[in-house]
């Protein structure tokens, strides 16, 4: 992905330098950043045992035609109006099976878990996706979502890309308890200017631009922020920048060591003790991997030196999360 990523700056200024046309050049883009397919990682169908297939249709304004999503539902029995559900929304490259890890984790938080495809992923609507679309997308499958489930808390999480439009899902809607980003950043052409090229002026041929630094702003419920030191594709310091400019309860959880892509895993006790601090779950609703359910006391872990993560008017307040934030 940091090679296809890379390769995207080297496009825009090659593009840059022979006018190419607009049209095409817009749908390169499109493909470079959401390298949209239906591959995923490893055995598909032993990844997603116990979670079912789901289908979400609806009638686009973009296209004016009618689109289907798929997704994938892990859901707790019995469902009470304790139990939160969540939306997940994925990053690039790999379609929603690819991710069935990272979504078994977030059950293990705690979350019924609704997770779906963007059109031109998978088995949802074919056809090459754009932000605009995406967007439409992830509205969609919130629609779908609060009328199954309207008495349960919602929240949104998205995952590198997927946190961009997350985060402008969460400042169009107004019934969200909570947003999680994870290795998201600010602006794809924050990105791309950490590149081999990114000091040439790439950001007016950016298209595509995703920029969650300007939407964040705008969302009105509090905002969990995670962060892996060993990011070699999205650098930590975008992630923390995209925090500094929310303006509600937050929290920026930075977790030692982990990757791209193994964050969650690594730092799942810091989501934990952070999902009980900022969105106040109940933490007898976590179940650890391949151990029986946590009871209370479990979650309090030693705090190294940090610094305490501040409310929406930058007050300092007490901190339960094990890590540096």
């Amino acid at each position: 992905m940091m090679k296809r990523w890379t390769l995207l700056a080297s496009v825009l200024s090659l593009c840059a330098l022979l006018a190419a046309g607009c049209s095409t050049f817009d749908e390169q883009q499109r493909e470079w950043i959401f390298q949209p397919s239906d591959r995923s990682w490893g055995n598909t169908a032993t990844m997603t045992q116990g979670m079912e297939d789901v289908w979400i249709d609806f009638q686009s304004s973009i296209t004016g035609e009618p689109a289907r999503l798929h997704g994938l539902w892990l859901g707790g029995a019995p469902e009470t109006t304790e139990t939160p559900v969540l939306l997940y929304l994925h990053g690039a490259r790999y379609n929603v099976a690819g991710s069935a890890p990272r979504i078994q984790r977030m059950h293990e938080l705690g979350f019924s878990v609704l997770a779906i495809d963007y059109r031109g992923f998978g088995k949802s609507s074919k056809g090459l996706p754009s932000e605009e679309s995406a967007r439409e997308d992830a509205r969609a499958a919130w629609t779908w979502l609060a009328a199954r489930h309207p008495k349960q808390h919602r929240y949104i999480f998205g995952h590198s890309l997927g946190g961009a439009i997350g985060i402008d899902l969460a400042a169009h809607v107004n019934d969200e308890s909570g947003t999680i980003v994870e290795s998201t950043f600010t602006s794809i052409a924050d990105v791309v200017s950490g590149f081999k090229w990114g000091w040439l002026p790439f950001s007016p041929l950016i298209t595509q631009r995703f920029e969650a630094i300007n939407t964040v702003k705008d969302i009105g419920a509090p905002l969990l922020v995670v962060h892996g030191t060993a990011d070699s594709l999205i650098n930590p310091t975008l992630g923390r920048k995209l925090y500094d400019a929310a303006t509600v309860p937050k929290l920026f959880v930075l977790v030692e060591g982990g990757s791209h892509h193994n964050t969650n895993s690594v730092g799942e006790a810091q989501y934990r003790a952070a999902l009980t601090q900022l969105f106040r779950m109940k933490p007898d609703t976590m179940v650890a991997r391949n151990q029986p359910k946590l009871s209370p006391p479990s979650l309090a872990l030693p705090l190294p030196p940090a610094v305490a993560p501040q409310d929406v008017r930058g007050e300092a307040r007490a901190s339960s999360v094990p890590a540096a934030i």
